[in-house]
């Protein structure tokens, strides 16, 4: 009977570690992330990687992320196309290009984005509570927070003329333009636009400005902000022209503040989405979500080499200080 009792305990083991092998491995969701400009990554990438592991998700045992930072936006295209072919689960794009590029690649992947302007006004999706598609994300630095840095600007420096610099390639330049304008109207700023797709276009305009002909430079167009970070902030360096942004690592470098999302909510926000979409969500069901909560950086020592005195009651508001 104990023989007849060991056989059956090494027969039922024997079946259940067959089952187990006849099981099919839990699929590992596989994300294609997408931004342009190589000189820089997208200031959301590293706290959505934060942001997974604190979901619980292992970067190439529990999720496979496969990021591509591409030269232009031809490149995203042909990129969101190849994940297309190679049947991604979920796409993320950084920032308008890469959008773009995504939307007309695929109706059927979900996609969720970032760093984007104004995704209604883009045409990504139907309107913020609806996004309607497969399309949904978060909107990061909409056009008010570009009258806002006007704002802050204006209490460093005395704006009588301010340079603004437009791509008239970018789909979005003409309305926000148009914003800027109506805030320049407001505090009887005179602006000077200068248009620029190249980095021949950025040279030939900052070589041709006199020695102060403007007191503030505003980067209009998204593709100018994403494509020439560094050019931009290498001649406004050399030409003592002060600008803010809206990413920290650009002011680390030198631009004289920035003013813009706190780029680990944003990170949290992405990371959740895609949580919920690979666990059966659809984006059209994901209103979009902006973060809360903004961060004021200034760089005192640029500050200084550009002859500004920074006020103390912005000095008071600023979440960090480079001195």
């Amino acid at each position: 009977m104990r023989l007849i009792g060991l056989i059956a305990i090494a027969l039922v083991l024997t079946l259940a570690s067959l089952a187990a092998e006849a099981q099919p491995a839990a699929k590992i969701p596989r994300i294609g992330l997408i931004h342009v400009c190589l000189d820089h990554d997208p200031p959301g990438l590293a706290p959505l990687r934060k942001s997974l592991r604190g979901l619980g998700y292992e970067e190439g045992r529990t999720i496979h992320l496969d990021y591509r930072n591409q030269v232009d936006e031809d490149a995203a295209r042909a990129t969101a196309q190849a994940f297309v072919r190679e049947r991604v689960d979920l796409i993320v794009a950084f920032e308008n290009q890469a959008v773009r590029a995504v939307q007309a690649a695929t109706s059927q992947i979900p996609v969720v984005f970032a760093h984007v302007s104004d995704p209604v006004n883009a045409g990504f999706v139907k309107s913020v509570a609806r996004p309607g598609g497969n399309l949904t994300g978060v909107a990061d630095y909409l056009g008010e927070l570009q009258d806002k840095r006007l704002e802050i600007l204006g209490e460093m420096v005395r704006l009588r003329r301010l340079l603004i610099l437009t791509d008239p390639t970018d789909p979005v330049t003409p309305r926000l333009t148009g914003d800027i304008a109506r805030a320049a109207r407001q505090l009887k700023i005179e602006l000077v636009e200068r248009r620029a797709s190249t980095e021949a276009d950025l040279t030939k305009i900052f070589s041709a400005l006199k020695k102060g002909a403007v007191d503030g430079m505003v980067i209009i167009s998204p593709k100018l902000i994403t494509n020439f970070p560094g050019q931009i902030l290498r001649l406004s360096l050399e030409h003592k022209i002060p600008f803010g942004h809206h990413r920290d690592a650009l002011v680390e470098q030198g631009a004289l503040f920035s003013y813009g999302p706190d780029y680990m909510e944003v990170g949290q926000h992405i990371a959740g989405y895609i949580d919920r979409i690979v666990k059966g969500a659809r984006p059209a069901d994901l209103p979009i979500q902006q973060a809360a909560r903004l961060r004021l950086v200034i760089n005192l020592k640029t500050a200084q080499a550009f002859g500004i005195t920074v006020p103390q009651s912005v000095l008071l508001r600023a979440d960090q200080v480079i001195e």
